[in-house]
């Protein structure tokens, strides 16, 4: 916990911070607990767009609580029990504080069942995109970096605080549900839906037993075609994609066995128990997400950006963020993963990609500002933190050499497997395997802003 952190507890006293603090997005998340296991039954009418919830949370306090927060944006909670006694709540914002009936002693594991529903909002994020449950003509969309998650569960929402997540997800016949893990049962209910009630619906059952980010679950509803199959290295896959899409996903979609092995090769054993895509009919998102096991696309997806939302499985799903200003430890290594797949698979090499982004002038926006403290979250998804990463990750390469540099990419997913990391850590790490001091280097590419000076 930083400085300032503690002081706020501290202020605070028995009651919960309404934030953990992140720079970027100080409200995200919540003091006092760590989350354990989500359990969300849900039902989805996409006619009326309205959702129905249950989340039983499993947690642990790391202080005594009074009172506690979790986030949560629009919905009407409809009832709230904390370790099976009724428990009291008011509304702030984003925040959803919740009274319980006695106090939760330091390292008390409590259990706290939410009811609510409504009409989900996507939540509008300051670079002006849309994220969270975001509706299409045929189900949603549901899509979670950086705040979403809040828009249709209520969460622990930040990315320093990993659990695992099952997901029992009713909709009409007809339509599927689709979240991250595994499938371990589907349904047809015959009148006895477990929230619909009614005939005419179908569940699906998933399970994510690794711990994972609030803003990586995904509950995704549509009209899909299905399939299902296990890699030779036994790797079960689960795709489902929008009629619509299919023709143009079918290529990508085929090659990943393929990409799943290289990444295993290079970045060591794939972290999950299953694989896929959701690829969906959803013109207007405008981009595709690494949700954990099963990346979700808004269109048919070509094969380096199959090759980057995989790569996100190890570098931002099994080792995630602490805080959002580090966004490039994910989204520049993801970035490299692609220039590495293009160079061994017949195209250009990593520095002949990173020789024609240096060619760019000094006022191109690439050197706008330093990648790995972009500012705010209006930053978060520009090219500093994409393209100037994956640049940082070749000027690494090529300063301590192949065998080193591939090291590193795995020790650090191995170290940080199902954890978190920070940009120090990994400097720290590159440090010590190389035996270089690397100083310089990560100060002129990450934490400067401009064009260096020298390639």
């Amino acid at each position: 916990m930083s400085t300032e952190s503690t002081a706020v507890a501290a202020a605070l006293g028995d009651r919960g911070a309404p934030g953990q603090g992140d720079p970027y997005f100080p409200l995200s998340g919540n003091g006092g607990y760590t989350t354990r296991h989500y359990d969300l039954d849900l039902a989805y009418d996409p006619a009326g767009r309205e959702l129905d919830g249950t989340a039983t949370i499993t947690a642990r306090a790391t202080q005594r609580l009074t009172r506690f927060d979790l986030d949560l944006s629009g919905l009407t909670v409809r009832g709230i029990r904390v370790d099976g006694r009724a428990a009291r709540w008011t509304r702030d914002g984003q925040e959803l504080v919740i009274t319980p009936r006695t106090a939760l002693r330091r390292g008390q594991v409590f259990r706290v069942e939410v009811r609510y529903g409504g009409v989900p909002a996507n939540i509008t994020d300051p670079d002006g995109s849309a994220d969270g449950w975001i509706s299409t003509d045929d189900g949603a969309f549901v899509a979670g970096e950086p705040q979403g998650a809040m828009s249709w569960f209520p969460a622990d929402n930040a990315p320093l605080d990993k659990a695992s997540y099952t997901f029992e997800i009713t909709v009409p016949t007809g339509y599927t549900a689709v979240a991250n893990g595994v499938l371990t049962s589907q349904r047809s209910n015959g009148g006895k839906g477990s929230k619909a009630g009614k005939a005419g619906t179908t569940t699906f059952r998933w399970n994510e037993d690794r711990p994972m980010a609030s803003y990586l679950a995904t509950a995704t509803v549509g009209k899909f075609d299905v399939q299902r199959y296990t890699t030779a290295s036994g790797i079960p896959v689960y795709n489902a994609v929008d009629p619509r899409e299919a023709a143009g996903a079918a290529p990508a979609l085929a090659r990943i066995p393929a990409i799943l092995d290289w990444e295993s090769k290079l970045f060591g054993p794939y972290p999950f128990a299953a694989a896929g895509a959701i690829v969906d009919h959803a013109p207007d998102v405008g981009y595709a997400l690494e949700t954990q096991t099963r990346p979700l696309y808004d269109r048919a997806p070509d094969v380096g950006t199959v090759v980057h939302e995989t790569a996100h499985q190890w570098f931002g799903d099994s080792v995630s963020l602490t805080s959002w200003q580090d966004i490039w430890l994910n989204e520049g290594f993801a970035t490299y993963a692609e220039w590495l797949w293009d160079e061994q698979h017949g195209g250009p090499t990593a520095q002949a990609r990173f020789d024609g982004y240096y060619a760019r002038a000094a006022t191109s926006s690439l050197w706008a500002f330093p990648t790995a403290d972009p500012g705010k979250g209006e930053n978060i998804f520009a090219s500093p933190v994409y393209t100037r990463g994956a640049m940082a990750l070749q000027k690494l390469r090529t300063a301590i050499g192949d065998p080193d540099f591939f090291a590193i990419l795995k020790s650090w997913a191995r170290i940080h497997r199902y954890g978190n990391g920070t940009t120090a850590q990994f400097v720290a790490l590159s440090e010590k395997i190389s035996g270089k001091d690397l100083g310089a280097l990560f100060h002129t590419w990450i934490y400067t802003a401009g064009k260096p000076a020298q390639p």
